[in-house]
């Protein structure tokens, strides 16, 4: 785990008055250490043994917390719910339109990009972004190796 980036999450809390409770930081670090994109059930399905105390709401409610202050985003799942994603560092999704894999991509001009989006947005439209997902949509890597050998 970055303990650099709990340390900025739990800076954040702080800032807003958040209390940092025992659940808040079991769920902020199962988020930095898992690039699982995970839902709710995953979450809780993970950590309910370790802490038998944690419930489906307190999870729900301390993600929808969390995604209020930017500390996580929230991706569509391939069935029609949410997964959760720590955003920690400045990176981009690859959904797979196939299986509903998410790759987190590394972009070093990602802040670059939101202010030139930001920027078209307000000339475009007046409109005044306060916060920017990228998300491209495609085939991974296993669903496009798949297709070639069904095509064989």
């Amino acid at each position: 785990m970055s303990e650099q980036m709990y340390e900025k999450a739990l800076s954040t809390l702080r800032e807003n008055n958040i209390r940092i409770t025992p659940q808040r930081q079991i769920i902020l670090k199962y988020l930095i250490n898992h690039d699982n994109h995970p839902s709710v059930e995953t979450i809780y399905e993970a950590l309910k043994k370790e802490f038998s105390n944690l419930s489906i709401a307190t999870i729900y409610n301390s993600l929808q917390l969390f995604e209020k202050l930017d500390i996580i985003i929230a991706l569509p799942a391939e069935d029609g719910g949410i997964r959760y994603d720590f955003f920690g560092s400045p990176h981009f999704h690859a959904i797979c339109e196939n299986c509903g894999e998410i790759e987190d991509i590394e972009f070093p001009n990602y802040k670059k990009l939101e202010k030139q989006l930001a920027k078209a947005a307000m000339q475009q439209a007046g409109f005044q972004t306060s916060k920017t997902h990228i998300e491209v949509f495609g085939l991974c890597k296993d669903c496009i190796e798949k297709r070639k050998n069904e095509d064989k």
